[in-house]
């Protein structure tokens, strides 16, 4: 199992490649390379759960859904 510090690590190069564009990720001496930015998207969320489990905490998300008629 990976460590906080290894997690945190892949988070911050995930986060780098996503803003400058690039589908390619190395860290410590290994390259992932993602087909898209929702691949990536998805990656990213998923450590983010881990570290969250990692440090004890949960995630939550809410979703609110209000509707009228428009009248």
């Amino acid at each position: 199992m990976a460590t906080l510090s290894d997690l945190q690590t892949r988070r911050e190069a995930l986060l780098a490649s996503r803003s400058s564009g690039v589908a390619r990720v190395t860290y410590d001496g290994k390259t992932v390379e993602y087909r898209s930015l929702a691949e990536i998207d998805r990656a990213i969320e998923a450590l983010e759960r881990e570290i969250a489990a990692a440090e004890g905490r949960r995630i939550v998300r809410h979703l609110r859904v209000t509707t009228d008629k428009g009248l």
